[in-house]
């Protein structure tokens, strides 16, 4: 059976806070072997003082990007850009955060989430006695979906995906490309517990202790598809003018 509940008593966070420490305070002593702890990404980028001072968000975007994916001007002239951050993750804004943050200043992800996953990991199982995993939650969209979903973007000691190639299906059929992104449906489901006005940054999963392990397990940055399996490297309105600009120029005289 699986259990969610998310964790209180976590107050706001300041960069320096000691998140292990706050975190197993806020247990309260029930973190069992194979718990899976879940947390906002938020609350370590807080932690590791991830704070840049901005009075324009688009320019700390700018910043954070690698490369743009697609963008759009709406009615109204907001300019809304999807881009491919240095994490290597594909989403709006590049994970740059303007909410609840001091005035002037905008809060960037953490600088390594899987490193932050396993230090965290690391310091509850030394601090609980408990052989717990940690999952560093985002609020990411989803193509061709509208909504968004938590996913994850950093993994400490758990299995990011259940990998079920070579196995059969009920019918007995074999399965040849089944590979649930399980740390992505386990960020999905603390979250449902966890809110995003209710200042729960913090939730337990308990159920799989399948897929906690050892903390060299590959981390979130595994989920991020190679460029060279990626069959979307740009929106279709970028895409277009690239290829306008290119035929343009095959006819160019010599």
């Amino acid at each position: 059976m699986l259990q969610v509940w998310a964790l209180e008593g976590i107050g706001e966070v300041a960069p320096g806070t000691d998140l292990v420490e706050l975190i197993a305070e806020a247990a309260r002593g029930e973190l069992q072997d194979g718990d899976i702890v879940v947390v906002t990404s938020k609350i370590v980028s807080k932690a590791e003082d991830r704070f840049v001072v901005a009075d324009d968000r688009e320019a700390a975007i700018t910043a954070e990007t690698v490369r743009v994916v697609a963008s759009r001007t709406s009615p109204t002239g907001h300019v809304t850009r999807i881009v491919e951050n240095r994490l290597g993750m594909v989403s709006a804004a590049a994970g740059v955060d303007a909410s609840n943050t001091p005035q002037g200043t905008v809060l960037l992800l953490p600088e390594d989430p899987d490193a932050s996953a396993r230090a965290l990991a690391a310091g509850l199982r030394e601090r609980t006695g408990a052989l717990v995993g940690v999952l560093i939650s985002d609020t990411l969209g989803r193509a061709w979906r509208e909504g968004q979903t938590d996913a994850a973007i950093g993994a400490g000691g758990v299995q990011v995906f259940e990998d079920l190639r070579g196995g059969v299906d009920a019918e007995g059929r074999p399965l040849v490309v089944t590979m649930p992104c399980v740390a992505d449906e386990l960020a999905s489901a603390a979250d449902l517990v966890k809110g995003k006005a209710a200042r729960l940054p913090v939730a337990v999963v308990r159920g799989r202790a399948d897929l906690v392990g050892a903390l060299d397990l590959p981390g979130a940055r595994a989920i991020v598809r190679p460029a060279e399996r990626d069959m979307f490297r740009l929106g279709a309105d970028e895409a277009y003018a690239a290829g306008l600009a290119d035929g343009a120029a095959s006819h160019l005289p010599d």
